[in-house]
């Protein structure tokens, strides 16, 4: 059973999931077909950060992805023997 820590993480966590999914989608789908004057605009970034952010993201987790497992090859590598 999860401590009341743990639901309370991953509560979070879902919930700012969802904030970004619900923003996100507004960005990219809603957005484009609301005026360029109304004053919802103003709580968005430019559309060119709609494709910027996500592609930055996933480099930066593939580095991560790729330096884990470099780590985790590097400290598991056995010394090599000599052979007489």
């Amino acid at each position: 059973m999860a401590t009341a820590t743990d639901q309370a993480v991953g509560f979070g966590l879902v919930a700012f999931s969802l904030v970004l999914f619900v923003y996100y989608t507004l960005w990219i789908i809603v957005l484009p077909f609301i005026d360029s004057e109304h004053s919802i605009h103003q709580y968005f970034l430019p559309r060119e950060y709609a494709v910027i952010i996500p592609v930055v993201a996933g480099l930066l987790l593939l580095l991560f992805i790729g330096v884990f497992i470099m780590v985790v090859m590097w400290k598991s590598r056995k010394p090599a023997r000599k052979s007489d």
